[in-house]
């Protein structure tokens, strides 16, 4: 009989010991659960931006081809104004920039055409999509850019 008292209490005694041993688990696994989560989530949304940034330059470059060359840069900022706006983002608006220039043979395009280029950059580090969380600015781009390159008539 005595043992049977001994072997129940010392059954007590470990389950007295190992009672927030779960608090602790869980508390560990859901700070690992939620920085995968906000981190895929904070990827996937930097990469969305990046190809709405493609997009934008796309259409520039493509309305620049089809200009005049005199009013290539005023068709390639027309296309790329609206295609920024539904991303609620203009080329003057914080962090973002975009450049149009004229490439010759001798800077890359094909020996006798011309080329126009849409660069659109936009300054992650300073003006985030998404909040900062720690920790995952290391895997973050610092910059976001998209170029485009089209042949001019």
């Amino acid at each position: 009989m005595s043992a049977v008292v001994d072997h129940t209490r010392r059954t007590l005694r470990r389950r007295h010991d190992e009672r927030g041993a779960a608090i602790v688990e869980f508390a560990i696994a859901s700070v690992v659960l939620l920085m995968l989560l906000f981190g895929i989530i904070s990827y996937g949304y930097a990469l969305s931006f990046k190809q709405d940034l493609t997009q934008a330059a796309a259409e520039g470059a493509r309305a620049a081809a089809v200009a005049s060359s005199g009013q290539a840069a005023t068709a390639a900022a027309a296309a790329v104004v609206p295609a920024l706006h539904a991303m609620n983002k203009t080329c003057s608006s914080a962090g973002m920039s975009c450049t149009y220039s004229t490439l010759s043979s001798d800077t890359g395009c094909a020996a006798g055409t011309s080329c126009i280029r849409v660069q659109i950059s936009y300054d992650y580090k300073d003006y985030p999509l998404v909040p900062k969380f720690p920790g995952l600015g290391l895997l973050l781009p610092d910059t976001i850019k998209s170029t485009s390159i089209a042949l001019t008539n």
